[in-house]
């Protein structure tokens, strides 16, 4: 058991007491294990797609998408030599577009570099696209059963609810010494399987614990948002293959209007096509938008 380091705000913790709480997540994480479908494969690939969904999506409807999202593209090669079009039509109702763009991206550098591969290292991982401590963390420890500092909200929620049980705005800086402590050199992936389902259960029965954590961000109402007008914006040019600004503008203003909201101005429907230009979902043809080639 490696004992973590003291920090400023860290609680001060025995070897035993590590001991009974590694023992209490194995158990809690026995008695409350999900059979989800990406915990059936240790393809690298499949893992990150799995790792990328799950980011600010339910469970519940990432297990209806994942499936049917590998079987589309069912490697970093396919995934790569998709249009940008099928790849957003396929993410449509997983909120994020951002993430797919990521996606692609990551899939062409690997394609270019590592030969159609994810590479094996955490930092050369941290480097791509998208992925972020925790994805990276999440690969290395799903996919090649490595030990990994792995902070996610389930994560957060169980140490939390243990080690820092009346604190607010509990950075990740006190929850990593413990969480690298913890963290085993053999199954990895069931140490963490074990923690995420124990989280999971304890924000569903608890006061969701992860609350306290300087990292929690609670989402903002979707209805009405400029990232809801994104959203519809996409699908209509999507859905149209090209529309000038002016059509689109027409259209979400009737569309908002028929929700009981205010129409946007021209100045917030222009900045929305002009941000969805820049991070490369849609272009100029002529006077007209479309998805990027």
């Amino acid at each position: 058991m490696r004992r973590p380091a003291s920090t400023d705000g860290s609680p001060c913790i025995d070897d035993a007491s590590l001991r009974a709480f590694c023992e209490q997540v194995r158990a809690e994480g026995a008695r409350l294990y999900r059979d989800l479908p990406w915990r059936n494969v240790t393809d690298p690939y499949a893992i990150w797609v799995s790792e990328v969904m799950l980011q600010q999506t339910q469970v519940a409807r990432v297990l209806t998408r994942w499936g049917r999202f590998m079987a589309r593209f069912p490697t970093l090669d396919a995934l790569s030599a998709s249009a940008r079009i099928d790849l957003l039509e396929e993410w449509q109702g997983m909120g994020y577009n951002r993430r797919a763009l990521a996606l692609k991206q990551a899939a062409d550098i690997c394609v270019r570099d590592f030969a159609g591969h994810l590479p094996e290292t955490y930092e050369a991982l941290v480097a791509l696209p998208g992925i972020g401590p925790s994805t990276a963390a999440g690969i290395m420890a799903f996919s090649h059963d490595a030990p990994s500092t792995y902070i996610e909200t389930n994560v957060r929620a169980v140490f939390i609810h243990h080690f820092f049980p009346d604190a607010q705005d509990v950075p990740d800086k006190d929850i990593r010494p413990l969480v690298e402590a913890t963290c085993p050199d053999a199954d990895v992936r069931g140490w963490y399987y074990a923690l995420l389902d124990y989280g999971a259960e304890l924000k569903r029965t608890c006061s969701n614990p992860a609350r306290a954590a300087k990292a929690y961000v609670r989402q903002s109402a979707f209805p009405g948002s400029r990232r809801q007008k994104r959203a519809w914006l996409l699908r209509e040019v999507m859905g149209a293959g090209r529309m000038d600004g002016d059509t689109l503008a027409q259209r979400l203003s009737a569309f908002e209007r028929s929700e009981g909201r205010d129409a946007p101005s021209e100045d917030d429907v222009r900045s929305i096509l002009a941000d969805l230009a820049r991070e490369g979902f849609i272009e100029r043809e002529g006077d007209a938008w479309k998805v990027c080639d």
